[in-house]
């Protein structure tokens, strides 16, 4: 877990890391997540002598913005969890705004808004990580969806009939060209149980013939997704990010080449690399606080 104190000129004042502790099942990650949230409340009092304005909290899976809820995660084990009323209530401030958001989508709000994409009307955020989910930027904003599911560009099939993904269907994205995918495939490929697609992206740039194979493997895959969301979506720009995104020009110079020669009447999109890190999260969970504040004084 990543949390931080952002002040009104969006600067972050302080940074904190801890572990889930998802070891010990989904209800002691809740009280980690309340715990953390009071600690750096204190934080805050002691240094700056203030209550917080508002909070911003990113967590994985399905979520209900409108009602402050996290609804489902696979990773953290939990369901129909109402965060949003126990923060109020650990943080003994019921009047205080409280914003809940998906992790991916706050992380590529922050990215569209003051990372890679700041200034861009529309771009598409994708993440490789674990799994590969997208952000859908509009105006500055990052659209949900109807149900809070908008941008789960992971699960468009790219193979149909592929192997199983864990949503239940055949051939996804993310079962070939996610970090986690590719890592699998390397490990498979050098017979090291342990390589990582970190491992992979080195053994591409020495040259070793396995690691080429394995990594056209994971681009031709993903290019292929990304063109269907450059075909529905139309994003001028198209910021990837996550672990295997860490690789660079080594991934992003043939993926641009990849995309750009699949493409027939659609608009070429920048594609070019996450700025802000994994401070992304933090930075973005600040930035829904910051807006439910704007929008409690634009409306009175």
């Amino acid at each position: 877990m990543k949390a931080a104190l952002m002040g009104a000129d969006r600067a972050l004042l302080h940074e904190a890391r801890r572990p889930t502790g998802r070891e010990d099942g989904p209800e002691a990650v809740v009280d980690n997540v309340l715990s953390f949230a009071a600690d750096l409340r204190e934080t805050g009092l002691r240094r700056y002598g203030a209550e917080p304005a508002a909070v911003g909290v990113a967590v994985p899976g399905i979520v209900d913005g409108a009602t402050g809820t996290a609804v489902y995660s696979a990773n953290l084990g939990w369901r129909d969890v109402p965060l949003r009323d126990l923060l109020a209530k650990r943080l003994d401030a019921p009047g205080t705004p409280i914003a809940l958001g998906h992790d991916v989508r706050t992380g590529g709000l922050a990215e569209g808004r003051i990372g890679a994409g700041a200034g861009t009307d529309r771009f598409l955020f994708v993440a490789l990580g674990t799994g590969i989910a997208g952000a859908i930027g509009i105006g500055g904003r990052v659209e949900p969806g109807a149900h809070g599911g908008a941008g789960e560009i992971g699960h468009v099939t790219v193979r149909p009939g592929g192997p199983e993904c864990g949503c239940g269907r055949r051939g996804c994205l993310e079962v070939f060209a996610s970090a986690a995918a590719v890592g699998r495939a390397w490990a498979a490929a050098c017979g090291d149980p342990e390589a990582t697609a970190a491992d992979a992206a080195g053994a591409v740039e020495a040259g070793d013939p396995r690691a080429l194979a394995v990594w056209r493997d994971a681009l031709d895959a993903l290019a292929e997704g990304l063109v269907t969301a450059v075909t529905l979506l139309d994003p001028r720009v198209l910021i990837v990010g996550g672990g295997l995104a860490e690789a660079g020009e080594t991934l992003l110079a043939p993926l641009r080449e990849a995309v750009r020669a699949r493409l027939t009447f659609q608009q070429f999109p920048t594609i070019v690399p996450a700025a802000l890190g994994d401070a992304a999260g933090c930075l973005g969970a600040g930035l829904l606080a910051w807006d439910l504040l704007s929008a409690e004084v634009s409306s009175r």
